[in-house]
């Protein structure tokens, strides 16, 4: 950052830290300690949707290398596309394998990162269940490297109490987004 980018207030966007993602499994634990919450088994990874034969290959190569895992059941990878035009990758893994599925988020990113589409990544999440049936994710935002919780209720509503209350929970286990404007709503996100 030059001298005039300070004076001037600018700043430098905060670069992307995919190894914040590795810190899913210990607040998988803190979670599951204060609250009965556990990990679904699905995550999910979000991008901005590429056309073209590069972007395809890409996705095949993601597949290839998830699938390669011979323990995972078939059909444990899955592509879609949602209503407002950006494209999920979801991955299932064993509920107990967070560090798993943890692996498979962060390889995807790695690889879409890699190959020059990191600017189309836009987030990832894990999903969470409580026993009582209320579920919510922690999403990464890949462009700011911070959590947030998101808890989606019937009707496209949100349970900010929960979502709150996730936050002062994991706090101390993720780099959470203290910026509560940016938590932005995923309704329908694969993996929730």
């Amino acid at each position: 950052m030059g001298f005039l980018d300070i004076l001037l207030g600018r700043t430098r966007p905060t670069a992307p830290d995919l190894d914040r993602l590795f810190g899913l499994p210990s607040a998988a634990v803190t979670l599951r300690a204060a609250t009965g919450f556990t990990p679904t088994g699905r995550g999910s990874v979000c991008f901005s949707s590429v056309e073209g034969s590069a972007f395809a290959g890409m996705r095949q190569d993601m597949t290839d290398l998830l699938n390669a895992d011979t323990e995972r059941a078939a059909n444990s990878v899955e592509f879609s596309r949602d209503a407002y035009g950006y494209s999920w990758l979801l991955s299932r893994r064993d509920p107990d394998d967070l560090a798993s599925l943890v692996g498979d988020l962060h390889a995807v990113n790695t690889a879409l990162e890699g190959s020059g589409f990191g600017p189309q990544l836009l987030c990832s999440l894990a999903g969470f269940e409580h026993p009582d049936g209320q579920s919510f994710a922690l999403v990464y935002l890949y462009k700011r490297g911070t959590f947030y919780p998101f808890a989606p209720l019937a009707g496209e509503k949100r349970d900010n109490a929960l979502e709150l209350r996730v936050r002062a929970v994991v706090a101390d286990d993720l780099r959470i987004e203290g910026d509560l404007s940016r938590w932005f709503p995923v309704w329908g996100a694969p993996g929730l």
